[in-house]
């Protein structure tokens, strides 16, 4: 396996204020042949707040083994909740496409299908994409002619509405909590369904703790009425946030490179240099991100992985869907 990081954006074209020196990458897994294969790039989600590691290298590893090459999307997030990220997640992930794109030759992807695939609010930057990307406009001449739009969207447990089944901090760190009714309904994705979205993958568990399962149907009914593929898989039990429930998810055993960003932000607090950060969501971040604190992980029953086994085949499903795109 290849894999190294790539920035997405030179510095001189990404501006987001609480960046905290952090720039958008994609971190790459290639096979080691000269085989050009199907491209998966994936979003974790993390409510805006972060990227979470396990809904990315997880999925990661899961395509790979599957013949992908597969890229992880570390997008802007903000952890301090000070600055709406507004367009940005959307213009990284749009970037990312042109982005590998324009190197399919080195990255063995030419003349592959490209396909989002994100979780939670990873989802909700995917769905944006697939129903918008001919609103995203790129300013470097080397990508403007490049098609940003993907040949298919997974999206995972996802983020869909901002109507009355949102996920709310999710929304409030996008957009703010006083966003105007042209912002909201812009973010609302099942109200922006065209019939050029791209095919659509959508999987979430009946018994979602964070975000309501009627997210999903939501945009699975919008695909149907304007007539866009998709397959729609609700599972009738699991917690949010199962990513790839296999060993490694339920053992912790993922690496952590997804969290760049917040680290870099919540140093930045701690020194007194956080950007608009008010004093409660500064007290917030020095508890949860106390030097001295006991990393206490979620503990999961002995038969975890076998309770979740029907969730576990969702990479294959997903898989044979991309057949018929």
């Amino acid at each position: 396996m290849n894999q190294f990081t790539k920035n997405i954006w030179e510095e001189n074209e990404y501006n987001y204020r609480a960046a905290y020196g952090f720039i958008p990458k994609i971190h790459a897994y290639i096979h080691d042949d000269d085989e050009n294969r199907d491209c998966m790039l994936i979003a974790p989600g993390g409510g805006y707040c972060m990227c979470v590691p396990h809904e990315g290298v997880l999925p990661a590893n899961e395509f790979y083994d599957k013949g992908m090459n597969v890229f992880v999307l570390t997008y802007t997030t903000d952890i301090t909740t000070s600055i709406p990220l507004k367009k940005q997640p959307l213009n990284d992930i749009a970037r990312a496409v042109r982005f590998i794109r324009k190197n399919a030759s080195e990255y063995k992807t030419e003349g592959k299908k490209i396909i989002v695939c994100g979780f939670s609010a990873g989802a909700h930057v995917c769905g944006t994409l697939a129903v918008h990307f001919d609103d995203v406009e790129d300013s470097n001449p080397e990508y403007a002619d490049i098609s940003c739009r993907p040949d298919g969207a997974i999206l995972a447990y996802p983020v869909i509405t901002t109507g009355k089944y949102t996920h709310e901090s999710s929304v409030w760190t996008l957009i703010g909590q006083n966003a105007g009714e042209e912002e909201m309904n812009y973010f609302s994705l099942e109200k922006n369904v065209k019939s050029n979205t791209p095919p659509c993958f959508i999987w979430q568990t009946a018994t979602d703790n964070l975000v309501p399962v009627e997210n999903s149907y939501l945009f699975a009914n919008a695909l149907k009425e304007k007539g866009v593929m998709f397959a729609h898989y609700v599972f009738p039990e699991g917690f949010h946030g199962l990513s790839v429930p296999n060993k490694d998810f339920f053992t912790f055993n993922y690496e952590d490179y997804t969290m760049e960003q917040v680290k870099l932000a919540v140093a930045a607090v701690k020194r007194g240099e956080g950007i608009d950060v008010s004093d409660m969501r500064v007290e917030e971040l020095k508890i949860q991100f106390a030097d001295d604190k006991e990393d206490n992980p979620p503990e999961f029953p002995p038969n975890a992985e076998s309770l979740y086994k029907d969730v576990r085949y969702w990479p294959d499903l997903a898989m044979e869907w991309m057949k018929r795109i």
